[in-house]
């Protein structure tokens, strides 16, 4: 059974920092992305950033880039999401999900995921 489970969200003041961590499980994780999306009351879900497992190419949303980093431990399975200078319109509800074998202009778009976790509320007070 494949579970992607979230943690590290929480409320931060904004210029604040937070790492995310995401921990999948039943998963080969080597032809796997794993991606990080967010979602804001009343509006749709949002990439944020992505890595390849194999070879840790990165990818990032133009609202998040030089701010959060994603990056993997392959030793411990693990993704992470630091997030620094955070800003009260990055509050949202993160998601860590599973993609396998998408191309890299495609690892934008939710509906190419195959798993999800339960997601982590990240909160940014002005």
């Amino acid at each position: 059974q494949v579970q992607l489970v979230e943690s590290g969200g929480g409320l931060v003041q904004a210029g604040g920092s937070l790492r995310l961590s995401c921990a999948p499980s039943g998963l080969t994780l080597g032809g796997y992305a794993m991606g990080w999306f967010r979602q804001a009351p009343g509006k749709e879900r949002e990439f944020v950033a992505a890595i390849k497992w194999s070879g840790g190419n990165t990818y990032y949303a133009d609202s998040v880039k030089g701010r959060f980093t994603i990056s993997r431990d392959n030793a411990k399975n693990m993704v992470y999401l630091q997030m620094n200078s955070l800003k009260p319109e990055d509050t949202a509800v993160y998601y860590c999900a599973a993609d396998f074998g998408s191309l890299n202009y495609e690892l934008g778009y939710a509906a190419r995921y195959d798993y999800w976790g339960q997601g982590t509320q990240v909160t940014v007070s002005s």
